[in-house]
This record gives C-alpha cells, sequence and structure tokens, in this order.
C-alpha cells in the first residue's frame, strides 16, 4: 500500500546525538577517465565534513530536523572538517584526538563510474575509547545514533557497551565488519540496540548466503531480533528497498525507480531519515522505514557524496509503496 501520512519538516522532536569516532574530510571530484600512468587532474572539487555518524546529523539537518554531531577530530583536515560542519548549521560537540583525522575520495568519470578512496583513522588507545565512551553518554538526552567504521585501536565490543550504559530504546547502530560480527555473535539482552541496520552485503556475510529476495532478508533480520541481537532489525535491498523486523512486526518498503546518479549517501540518509521520524513519533516504526526508504532514494539523485535533498524526498515519498508481511 502507498503511505497516507506526509513527512513533515520543522515538527517537535526529542534529541539526537549523532556519534562519528573516524570521520574523514570527503573530496568529490571529475576526470575524463581513470588510467594508469599519467598525471590525472581532478576537477569540480568539493570538500564535505564526512563520516557515518556526521552523515546522518547532515542528513536530518537537511530534512528540517536537529541532531548534535559527536564528532572525534585532530589534526589539520580535523579543523577543516568542523569548520564545514559548523557552516552547515550542524551543532558540534568536538572530542579532541591526537593524530590527524583521515580524508577520502569520491572520483567519477565521464563514464560514470565513481571510484571510493579511503584512508586508515589515527591509532586510538584504550584510555582515549573509555574517555570518547565516558564523552557520549554524558552528553546523550535522547537517541544516540553511532554510525560508520572504528579507527584502529577502539575494540569490536564499543556498540555493545554504549548500548548498555545508555539503556534500552536509545542506541541506533549502523555498524560493520567486526564490530558487526561482535554484536550478533555476543547478544546481550541488557546491551541490545534499539534499532540496527545492515546494508545487503553485510547481511549476506553475516548470514553467509545471498538475500536477494526480501523474504529471505526479511527473515534473517527476524532471527537477529528472535536471538536477541537487536530489539528491530533492519536490512537494505539496494532497489527493493528494506526490511524491518521486531517482534510481532514484518515491513518492507519499496522505493520507485529513479535515475542512479551517485549510492554514496544512501545508507547515511536513510538512517537521518528512519531517526528523525522516531525522534518525532517514539516507535513509530512502519512511518520510520517509509521515511528512510524515501530520503535514500532521495540521495542517490544527487552527484558525489551529497545527501538526501527534502524537496526530492517528499516527492519520491507517495511513491514509497509499505507492506506489513507479518504471518
Amino acid at each position: 500500500m502507498r503511505g497516507e501520512w506526509q513527512f513533515a519538516p520543522m515538527m517537535a522532536q526529542t534529541s539526537v546525538l549523532t556519534v562519528t569516532l573516524n570521520p574523514a574530510l570527503d573530496l568529490s571530484a571529475q576526470i575524463p577517465e581513470m588510467v594508469a600512468g599519467p598525471k590525472l587532474r581532478l576537477s569540480d572539487p568539493v570538500y564535505e565534513p564526512g563520516g557515518g555518524g556526521v552523515n546522518v546529523a547532515r542528513a536530518m539537518h537537511a530534512l528540517g530536523g536537529q541532531a548534535t554531531a559527536w564528532v572525534a577530530l585532530g589534526g589539520s583536515a580535523g579543523a577543516q572538517h568542523l569548520d564545514l560542519l559548523r557552516a552547515q548549521g550542524v551543532p558540534v560537540r568536538c572530542f579532541d584526538i591526537t593524530g590527524e583525522t583521515r580524508q577520502s575520495w569520491a572520483i567519477t568519470d565521464s563514464h560514470g563510474q565513481q571510484f571510493r578512496l579511503q584512508l586508515p583513522g589515527a591509532d586510538w588507545t584504550q584510555p582515549d575509547t573509555t574517555r570518547a565512551m565516558e564523552d557520549v553518554v554524558a552528553h546523550a538526552d535522547g537517541l544516540v545514533v553511532l554510525s560508520g567504521s572504528q579507527p584502529p585501536g577502539v575494540d569490536a565490543g564499543f556498540a555493545q557497551r554504549l548500548a548498555r550504559m545508555l539503556g534500552r530504546g536509545r542506541l541506533v547502530a549502523d555498524i560493520s565488519g567486526a564490530p558487526l560480527s561482535h554484536l550478533l555473535n555476543s547478544p546481550d539482552a541488557a546491551a541490545q540496540p534499539y534499532v540496527l541496520r545492515l546494508d545487503q552485503g553485510e547481511a549476506e556475510a553475516q548470514a553467509g548466503h545471498a538475500l536477494g529476495q526480501v523474504a529471505q532478508a526479511l527473515e534473517f533480520a527476524q532471527s537477529l531480533v528472535a536471538r536477541g541481537v537487536a530489539q528491530y532489525a533492519c536490512i537494505a535491498l539496494g532497489a527493493d528497498g528494506s526490511v524491518l523486523a521486531g517482534q510481532g512486526l514484518a515491513l518492507h518498503c519499496r522505493p520507485p525507480q529513479v535515475q542512479v546518479v551517485s549510492k554514496v549517501g544512501a545508507g547515511d540518509s536513510f538512517t537521518g531519515a528512519f531517526t528523525l521520524e522516531l525522534a518525532r513519533v517514539p516507535d513509530a516504526m512502519e512511518q520510520a522505514l517509509h521515511a528512510g526508504t524515501a530520503a535514500a532514494t532521495a540521495a542517490v539523485m544527487t552527484p558525489g557524496t551529497a545527501l538526501c535533498r527534502a524537496a526530492d524526498m517528499q516527492a519520491i515519498l507517495p511513491e514509497c509503496s509499505i507492506h506489513n508481511l507479518r504471518a
């Protein structure tokens, strides 16, 4: 069925803190062709503040919501990142680190192919990790979004410990790699994220098989909830939208077909719109999935590392069909 509600900017909401342990100063640029050997001269360079939680906060801001970006920054790249983020009007809680904030590049050629290159983050010590955890908890009043990679030195159990310290119904986790594996392989009822989001590749790697069909993805999401990994599990399926499972809940939202310009930022736009809806209407999972799907679709229509635009999302929203698949 088509959604009957409208995503309304400027509604009242509870506070949201997004957490970015390993941000990046993002560069997007154009090039005629990517070839080995000669000097390759980039054109139309654009610098933006990046990293999972940073982009989630930026997406929420673009959609008329509010979020404070807790972000670990250091060095000259970190200073530039902070200036760019503040210039966009996003409130920032800057956590100082030793070392240089990493950079990443999204280079698009004349054929529409995109090459994404990333540097590792600065090394963290155990005291850095402990200090960061305490600082996040001290500045969190409502929902907390932990999104993006972890810097070297941060242990895989960070997300689970953060969920435990925050308490039930607080943490939205969009993580990958070793932290995601740790969460899935060591479920703890006292340390469950409120929502766990996975993209299709991550979900398939954890499931050990393809999840090409909606029913397969939903079954895996339901298994995560049944094992106590998270209260709600959401799996992105690219052009097929996303599925969301919880106790007694099985939803699928499918977006319309659009021209894909760049897939960068789709996941962060989804998480931003999804969390913003939950901050406005607690536990409104169907509306959150609907909003997230529309925002992710809007994001792939923008170039480079740009996120969703509110006008595009509003236009797409009525075309996103949402289905309750509960047996």
